[in-house]
């Protein structure tokens, strides 16, 4: 399941035509005997802004941003919500058919299907769709055969039946193609004021003690394709650099921290630079690595609340990660958008994910 986290947090290539990729993302997430945890959780992602949001906690599926009711019907809740519980249902039952090919009676378990689709400016269209199972993949979709691919043993049977399923085929191969697309379209289109728009970082030196780390901090950009790297007299450096994860903030901007290991003799006598670029905004933010600019805590605690905080949000997004997939595997109507599926979330006929078998 690393590829599906890899997928959530990947980023594009800064200033360059790769800015112009968008997606629509859905993870689901079965669980058994996680304490404290919803036993189902769906989570929906347009360009990797959380959008939607089901958990069966609160049996409800809702918006996470207001755009999203602007490009849903009336009924587009009622009828995900519906959907969402069948699913809840079908992932229960999943979990138990995959502990039993494992020879597993209890413990604690993890079910997760990640699947979606890609679209650039250009037209070029890509899909992806992924099962993993306790941290690892189970199940994974070759786009090129529409075909489903077994990296586990157990998962053959499955693999088997679904493969010599014709009609089930085609409605993955739709979804991906037409459908999923249209509603990626329809996102985007409402929800472009806040999707498109780019926010430059705040850019900090962070260190709690003269013989720790400094830290790169850059927060507060948008969107969360960033390039957080260090130089050393002019040239890119690498070594002794630790590359934190990209967050994101209540606000919906993006955070991510570099560690760079190196004494205080040693960049005292060469010119270490922070470099920050964001993806769609054509400046390098820079801070020269030198005493002034370096926050820190050695006399008031105050200034290191942003690492404090910084690594209470990455713990908890890890644990997110862990158990929801997330951090972790255009034309518009003045009637409205009348859609050819009446669900962005892909189901068979009964509208609920597709069953374990």
């Amino acid at each position: 399941m690393k590829g599906i986290i890899l997928l959530v947090l990947g980023i594009g290539l800064l200033h360059t035509a790769s800015a112009a990729t968008h997606s629509l993302k859905y993870f689901y997430t079965g669980s058994s005997e996680v304490p404290n945890f919803p036993e189902f959780v769906a989570v929906g992602m347009v360009d990797g802004v959380q959008m939607f949001h089901y958990d069966s906690n609160s049996q409800r599926a809702v918006p996470k941003q207001d755009w999203v009711n602007k490009a849903a019907d009336p009924q587009y809740w009622e009828r995900n919500t519906g959907n969402c519980k069948g699913s809840q249902q079908t992932f229960k039952a999943s979990i138990d058919i995959v502990k039993q090919r494992f020879n597993q009676s209890g413990g604690v378990h993890i079910f997760q299907y990640m699947y979606g689709c890609t679209w650039d400016d250009s037209g070029v269209i890509d899909g992806f769709r992924q099962i993993g199972y306790d941290g690892e993949d189970f199940l994974v979709y070759d786009m090129k055969t529409f075909k489903w691919i077994a990296p586990k043993q157990q998962a053959e049977i499955t693999q088997h039946r679904w493969n010599n399923n014709p009609a089930e085929i085609a409605q993955r191969k739709s979804y991906i193609t037409q459908e999923c697309v249209e509603w990626l379209k329809k996102y985007l289109d409402y929800g472009k004021d806040s999707l498109m728009r780019t926010v430059p970082p705040s850019v900090s030196l962070l260190q709690k003690t003269p013989s720790s780390p400094v830290t790169c901090h850059a927060t507060g950009f948008y969107p969360s394709g960033v390039m957080v790297s260090w130089h050393k007299d002019g040239q890119d450096h690498h070594e002794d650099v630790e590359h934190g994860e990209i967050l994101q903030n209540d606000d919906g901007t993006f955070q991510k921290s570099s560690h760079l290991t190196v004494t205080p003799e040693e960049w005292k006598n060469n010119k270490y630079q922070c470099v920050v670029q964001v993806t769609g905004i054509q400046k390098d933010f820079i801070k020269v690595l030198t005493e002034s600019e370096i926050q820190t805590n050695w006399d008031d605690p105050a200034p290191n609340i942003v690492l404090i905080i910084g690594v209470v949000v990455a713990l908890l997004l890890v644990v997110v990660a862990v158990v929801v997939g997330v951090v972790i595997w255009k034309k518009k109507s003045k009637k409205g958008f009348v859609p050819a599926s009446t669900s962005d979330t892909e189901s068979d006929n009964s509208g609920r994910a597709a069953q374990m078998t």
